[in-house]
């Protein structure tokens, strides 16, 4: 219950948080994955991977599902998936089981009011991070620009 009650509060606050843009210090936030664990986003994260639409999640999933299960680890990397459009319904008895088959975590943003990060349509938004700063945002929509990424 408590657990709960915090991650309410921690929700609420980084749902109020305006839109990161470039040269934006980056605060620790918090996010709960697809396993209902609490992960704290820090300035030590190198790179932020927000996906919006079920197709660009699944763009994502694919380039993600072909490397090991610690590159997200390695390359100092987050993956977030905003859910909060899709029917709750859905999300829970279709989209969440199908998460847990993945090896990796993917951060999950239930609340439609959520603006920290920009969305375009049928693009991943890619936030660079340097000395916990945006450094560049790039909206990206092919496994190749995902994999140029990381070169």
């Amino acid at each position: 219950m408590l657990q709960k009650l915090i991650l309410s509060m921690m929700v609420c606050i980084y749902a109020n948080a305006g839109t990161l843009k470039i040269d934006d210090k980056i605060s620790t936030f918090s996010l709960v994955n697809q396993f209902d664990k609490i992960h704290t986003i820090t300035s030590e994260t190198s790179i932020i991977m927000v996906t919006f639409q079920n197709e660009t999640a699944n763009l994502v999933n694919d380039f993600l599902s072909s490397k090991n299960s610690d590159f997200l680890d390695k390359n100092h990397t987050i993956f977030i998936n905003n859910i909060s459009y899709t029917p709750s319904i859905i999300v829970k008895m279709f989209t969440i089981p199908k998460m847990r088959d993945y090896k990796y975590d993917i951060l999950l943003i239930y609340n439609k009011n959520n603006k920290k990060f920009i969305e375009k349509e049928k693009k991943i938004s890619i936030y660079f991070i340097e000395n916990g700063s945006v450094k560049d945002i790039k909206f990206i929509s092919s496994i190749y620009e995902l994999e140029g990424v990381f070169k």
